[in-house]
């Protein structure tokens, strides 16, 4: 049985003071979520964003999409994502990842070590989160982190507070898999940046592989997994053929390639009701996370698919 429809809100491009109302109307327009990124930018800090969003609402859950795990502490971080979830009445969704921005790294002066160590590292931190979230102690001693005690702050509200790990490539899916409760279908960024080698890795025929990635490491769970895909084009327009044939090319793929994407979704509202519906009986995909700036225009689709 695939997992009802819901979707998600990034607050990443909303400036501070616009955080609570942005995260008001998401909730009456019957979004599931909203999330923030973890970088260096001009952005809210994601964990005090998501804590502001909490408070301004009653129902909306909080998503770190996602938390880059070299820049703290497990210890901190748990403490962090305890506290959120106390305050917020249980409403977090911790998504956490490698790490994979350059410029975030070089901004930081953390060293950006190969992807491989970075994943290696995640699997001990979301290990050790996993024990201080939902048992209150850890004793882990490993390649990385040697941590053992009692989690420090509140206990959070929610005794299993749901995982999301996204990625683009074999060992991270595989990892994903094996650990999470929500996988992220991401189009592949080892190169630091997005761009159009992004695209070429957005595709109908490479997300098909990386849903065989998640089922190798999810085995018999992968039934029990929610699927999310995150949405990098997205408009309500009458002319789908004309807006993809425009920006494909920026993706460095065809028109064709860039309309069946599971991170493109343009047309009309019907239009996308039903392309995510497809999406849905190809891949499992139900949980489906778009920009803030076009929650008003996708809101009809929200309404349509939420809870099927």
């Amino acid at each position: 049985m695939p997992a009802p429809f819901r979707f998600s809100a990034s607050l990443a491009g909303t400036p501070a003071d616009q955080l609570a109302d942005t995260a008001r109307r998401a909730e009456e327009l019957g979004f599931s979520t909203v999330t923030l990124s973890d970088h260096f930018t001009e952005q809210p800090a994601p964990l005090i964003g998501l804590m502001a969003a909490a408070a301004a609402t009653s129902t909306l859950r909080v998503l770190p999409l996602v938390l880059a795990n070299d820049y703290r502490n497990p210890i901190v971080v748990a403490q962090e994502l305890a506290t959120l979830d106390a305050l917020s009445g249980g409403r977090l969704e911790l998504g956490i990842g490698a790490g994979w921005m350059t410029t975030d790294y070089e901004l930081s002066a953390i060293p950006l070590d190969s992807p491989g160590t970075r994943i290696d590292r995640l699997r001990e931190s979301v290990d050790i989160l996993m024990d201080l979230l939902r048992t209150g102690h850890v004793d882990h001693a490993g390649t990385h982190y040697t941590i053992s005690g009692d989690r420090p702050g509140p206990a959070p509200v929610q005794s299993h507070i749901p995982l999301l790990l996204a990625g683009g490539k074999p060992k991270m899916l595989r990892l994903a898999g094996e650990k999470a409760d929500i996988v992220g279908i991401n189009p592949a960024l080892t190169a630091g940046v997005i761009d159009e080698r992004a695209g070429r890795n957005a595709t109908l025929e490479e997300t098909d592989r990386k849903i065989e990635w998640v089922r190798e490491g999810a085995g018999d769970r992968f039934d029990t997994l929610e699927l999310q895909t995150r949405i990098h084009l997205a408009m309500i327009t009458d002319d789908r053929e004309k807006v993809a044939a425009e920006m494909a090319p920026l993706l460095g793929i065809s028109a064709e390639e860039a309309l069946a994407s599971p991170h493109a979704l343009v047309g009309s509202a019907q239009q996308c009701v039903d392309e995510v519906q497809r999406w849905r009986d190809r891949w499992g995909l139900s949980y489906v996370s778009i920009n803030a700036e076009n929650m008003e225009e996708f809101a009809p689709v929200v309404e349509a698919l939420t809870g099927r």
